[in-house]
């Protein structure tokens, strides 16, 4: 059964202005000297921001949809009653927020039925935040803008003319299957200039036509569920290193779907 579009509207409209006040919440600890840092069990890191922002999210969630199921990064799963499955990242781009760069956003999206509906990037520190419900095309809006205005994949057509970015090299390197580093250099090679201003504002980046291609060979849900629907409804292609539409395969690609088969052709395979 399709989603209610007024239903739809309004988790789009909440879930905006969740990921704005996780956000306002990260603000608060980024680029402070007295920031704790914990390891998890896979020594990634963590902060006192993650926890407290991923906490506010799950309440406000679950005081306006009780039923729905949350799923995220620093306290994981919890079921639901309806069809619906929130997603959260409330920092991605950790190593960015404690090193006190301002590329790390705020993810939050839902799922119907594991299928995505909605997703929204927020970059708290840039005033950033691009968003889009399956359907309704993206929207960009920008600190000191009035209005959110239409998002848009860049019209260029040819990898050898593309800005390729992606999180870290060191992800390609560290999965070592199949050459996945050897697809890296490939790309870089290949690209007309390549830079790391990747996570989440990668894809945002794509999103508004600022670049042509993002690309990560290691991915969890709740990073790539919001990213097919903002990616698709802004024009472009969001897919995994096959080719395949889907947030569940541990991998992604993002493209202004011009480039797309250029792309795959290094990718695919691998």
């Amino acid at each position: 059964m399709p989603p209610d579009s007024q239903d739809v509207a309004e988790r789009l409209k909440f879930a905006v202005a969740i990921a704005q006040e996780a956000g306002d919440i990260t603000l608060k600890y980024f680029r402070r000297d007295d920031l704790k840092v914990d390891r998890k069990s896979d020594a990634s890191p963590v902060t006192i921001a993650d926890r407290e922002a991923e906490q506010y999210l799950r309440e406000r969630i679950a005081k306006r949809y009780p039923g729905d199921a949350i799923f995220g990064e620093e306290f994981g799963h919890q079921s639901g009653s309806t069809v619906y499955t929130w997603t959260l990242d409330p920092i991605d781009g950790t190593k960015s927020f404690i090193h006190g760069i301002p590329l790390y956003s705020n993810l939050v999206a839902v799922l119907q039925n594991d299928n995505p509906l909605i997703g929204v990037i927020n970059v708290p520190a840039l005033g950033e935040s691009v968003y889009a419900a399956k359907g309704t095309g993206c929207w960009y809006i920008a600190r000191g803008t009035a209005e959110p205005r239409p998002a848009h994949v860049s019209k260029i057509a040819r990898l050898a003319d593309s800005l390729f970015v992606t999180s870290e090299v060191q992800n390609f390197e560290k999965l070592r299957k199949q050459d996945t580093l050897d697809v890296f250099i490939k790309l870089q090679q290949a690209a007309r200039l390549t830079r790391t201003w990747g996570d989440a504002y990668g894809y945002l980046m794509v999103a508004t036509g600022r670049a042509e291609l993002m690309i990560d060979p290691e991915m969890s849900l709740w990073d790539s569920a919001p990213l097919q629907t903002v990616i698709e409804e802004a024009g472009g292609c969001f897919c995994d290193w096959q080719g395949n539409p889907t947030i569940h395969s541990g991998e992604s690609i993002a493209t202004n779907r011009l480039i797309t088969e250029e792309v795959l052709a290094f990718t695919r395979g691998r």
